[in-house]
């Protein structure tokens, strides 16, 4: 009888971790996010001078917490079908993700050495980058998704 009630509480801890979105509100609150880090960044590389590193990374940080908010964030009318093309594209989102991660150090270090004489060093992509892409791609395969079901 314990364990049956230790195994419900873990799997309802379980469900509500899988269940967890924001209000459709904070698609709003995301997409601001975004915007106003984006213009930030082209001001950060056309208008400002000296070391600003520290603002690049913070930017980077910023981009990549309003995407998150956009992807947890629910639709207006959510029902089983749209947990269904979200869980979809998270799927695609991480095996694209992990494709990227894997084939795009050795075009952009087959591609530099190509453009350049000098023999460019092999890269690993960042951290940013590769969040960044399954972020974007899980954006874009969920709002198409659910264009076209």
């Amino acid at each position: 009888m314990e364990m049956e009630k230790i195994i419900a509480s873990e799997r309802n801890r379980f469900y509500k971790l899988i269940n967890f979105r924001l209000s459709y509100r904070f698609m709003r609150i995301g997409i601001a996010i975004v915007l106003l880090t984006i213009v930030m960044m082209f001001v950060r590389a056309f208008a400002m001078e000296g070391d600003t590193v520290w603002l690049k990374v913070l930017l980077q940080k910023f981009l990549l917490v309003g995407m998150l908010i956009m992807s947890l964030s629910k639709d207006k009318l959510e029902d089983e079908m749209t947990i269904i093309l979200r869980t979809q594209s998270y799927a695609i989102a991480l095996v694209v993700g992990v494709i990227y991660a894997l084939v795009m150090p050795y075009v952009e270090f087959g591609v530099s050495n190509v453009m350049t004489s000098g023999g460019e060093s092999f890269k690993n992509l960042g951290d940013f980058q590769v969040l960044l892409f399954m972020l974007m791609v899980q954006l874009m395969f969920y709002h198409n998704l659910k264009r076209y079901r």
